[in-house]
């Protein structure tokens, strides 16, 4: 790791922290787009709860990795206007993957399937852009890495179901990528720190808008970093869990373990 990475990427994690707190200050004056009631929704336990976290985390991590990593700060700002999309215009009739296929296939697009092409645009663009200056240059290993930019977008937000859910499970592998000098994981680790704690309070949420945002960012500093086995090897991993989610709750598993439960409840309100 050269010298100057380890700047690069506290700098990547404070600006994130910055931009994000930024946002929320906004929020907080109502001076967002919309106002504070374009933002409201309802929580899993019928309780008010604000998407703005989403906004803001995506706006702080797209912020932050714009000087060093423009093509992933595109990818990031990609997920999130796909996410918002979700969260503002879908009716919600179609749920999963196999319920926007489904609808397409009856001649009915949803959101979710733009969503779909969007996220697979911007893990394109995330990696290409890192391929294309690499010595190894781009290849099929290229598309192995947009897709596991891709397919990390979409799992986050199947995992954000419950207060803090999503950021601690993307929080998690982003932590070895902020040590191994990655500002993508930086910036969205600064961001999801910033954000954390109203999660998990239930006072706001990710939404699509904030949790395509997380995955994706994460997402990228693991293309960035692994080799083209690695990358095939974490899609697969990816796409099975994709797959598996279509067929049983993450939600119940979680709940039916013990290690898994206690992690999923610390830091909730009891």
């Amino acid at each position: 790791m050269s010298r100057s990475r380890p700047v690069v990427t506290a700098a990547s994690a404070l600006m994130a922290v910055a931009a994000t707190e930024g946002v929320r200050r906004l929020d907080r004056a109502g001076r967002l787009p919309g106002g504070r009631d374009r933002w409201a929704r309802t929580n899993h336990a019928g309780a008010p709860v604000s998407l703005v976290e989403g906004v803001a985390l995506a706006v702080g991590t797209a912020t932050a990795l714009l000087p060093v990593r423009p093509a992933v700060a595109g990818a990031v700002v990609l997920a999130g206007v796909a996410g918002a999309l979700d969260d503002l215009v879908d009716d919600g009739a179609a749920r999963g993957l196999g319920g926007h296929l489904g609808a397409l296939r009856r001649g009915r697009p949803t959101t979710g399937v733009l969503k779909i092409l969007v996220l697979g645009a911007g893990g394109m663009l995330a990696v290409v852009v890192h391929d294309a200056r690499s010595p190894r240059g781009t290849g099929p290993h290229t598309l192995a890495g947009a897709g596991v930019v891709a397919a990390s977008a979409n799992l986050a937000n199947l995992f954000d179901l419950r207060p803090g859910r999503a950021l601690k499970v993307a929080l998690l592998p982003a932590l070895p990528l902020v040590v191994l000098g990655q500002p993508p994981a930086a910036a969205v680790g600064g961001a999801g720190l910033v954000v954390l704690a109203d999660d998990l309070a239930g006072r706001t949420m990710l939404g699509d808008t904030g949790a395509n945002p997380l995955g994706a960012a994460v997402g990228a500093a693991a293309a960035h970093r692994l080799g083209a086995g690695g990358r095939w090897t974490a899609l697969a991993v990816l796409t099975g869990l994709t797959l598996l989610s279509e067929r049983i709750s993450f939600s119940r598993v979680i709940d039916s373990v013990p290690v898994l439960r206690e992690l999923d409840r610390w830091g909730r309100p009891r």
